[in-house]
């Protein structure tokens, strides 16, 4: 049998971080705001004929082999591709994958990752799961593998695409996918990776436990973030361009002051680059540090932007709007 899957990562516009429980339930109606995007993270497992079970990154040209999968608790290679190949206690096959996007670029590379491998493996065991079962499942190992917990808006852009609100409340999470033409504003955004990772798992766990501990200054930061995410969803609906502008310096000027980390000389650099340009408006990716940033722009300003986070020396990401989420193929 083999099976191929893929699922797109994402930009977050707004309201990021709040989406780690228990954040979200201490800040009235928070909600993130994200768009897919179709740099993907690809899956493919094929059947073996000798017992065996092999992971293969083609990213990072790891692997690993063993001869039952009861041999890969703890494996420290692959982990995320290990605990997933052990949850579904799968046998006999080769599991390899890869991604379109650059390595810790805060696009949810890993989320959309291990969205494809539980799909796919799922379609390789028979298993059926309805939605909120598979993005608790990849949620749940991400979490096992990082050792901090996870947020759920990012599993959400790789399972259904689109462009969507994830509305976080006591009663549950969920997703509305927001009525915006997609062509109109990605060629608003501008994409581009500054050329440094960054470790979103602990940056936000050291926020996270401030927040818990009752830091005063962390709170009213995450108040202005949930506060902007509101508003920028109101001007997306409207298409109201320059209060989208508006609300995206407010969440960037919020976040950065959540902890030092968050922005970098570097990032501060092409921003301010970007905005000589024309950008209206700029913020990192994910939580920050590094990874990639993006720029919100007049179409007519979006190459002269594109030029100067080059000259900069970020790398300008192409990628759409992806409106189409998991994808999975057997034969």
């Amino acid at each position: 049998m083999h099976v191929t899957a893929s699922a797109p990562t994402r930009i977050d516009l707004a309201g990021g971080t709040l989406d780690i429980w228990p954040l979200y339930l201490f800040h009235s109606a928070a909600q993130t705001l994200n768009a897919a995007i179709s740099l993907r993270a690809h899956a493919e497992v094929r059947s073996r004929d000798d017992g065996r079970v092999v992971l293969e990154s083609l990213d990072t040209q790891r692997s690993v082999h063993a001869a039952h999968w009861t041999e890969l608790d703890g494996e420290a290679e692959l982990p995320l591709l290990a605990h997933l190949t052990a949850f579904f206690r799968s046998e006999n096959i080769t599991l390899r994958t890869r991604g379109e996007s650059p390595a810790g670029a805060g696009i949810a590379g890993s989320s959309a990752l291990n969205i494809a491998v539980c799909g796919a493996l799922a379609r390789f065991h028979g298993v059926s799961y309805t939605a909120e079962e598979l993005l608790t499942v990849a949620m749940n190992i991400e979490a096992q593998v990082i050792n901090v917990p996870t947020g759920v808006q990012d599993y959400r852009p790789a399972y259904y695409g689109g462009i969507a609100a994830v509305e976080l409340r006591p009663e549950g999470v969920k997703r509305i996918g927001l009525d915006i033409d997609p062509h109109e504003l990605e060629a608003r955004i501008v994409l581009a990776y500054t050329g440094a990772p960054r470790n979103s798992g602990t940056n936000n766990w050291e926020i996270t436990k401030r927040h818990i501990d009752g830091d005063r200054h962390v709170y009213d930061c995450f108040e202005r973030i949930r506060d902007a995410a509101a508003l920028l969803r109101e001007a997306l609906i409207r298409h109201d361009w320059n209060d989208v502008a508006r609300q995206i310096r407010m969440e960037w000027d919020a976040r950065k002051k959540l902890a030092p980390g968050v922005t970098t000389s570097a990032i501060d650099r092409l921003i301010a680059a970007a905005g000589a340009a024309g950008a209206q408006a700029a913020k990192v990716c994910g939580a920050g540090g590094g990874g990639c940033l993006f720029c919100l722009a007049d179409p007519d300003a979006v190459p002269a932007v594109r030029s100067a986070l080059l000259a900069g020396g970020a790398r300008v990401l192409d990628y759409r709007i992806d409106m189409e989420g998991l994808r999975v193929v057997s034969d």
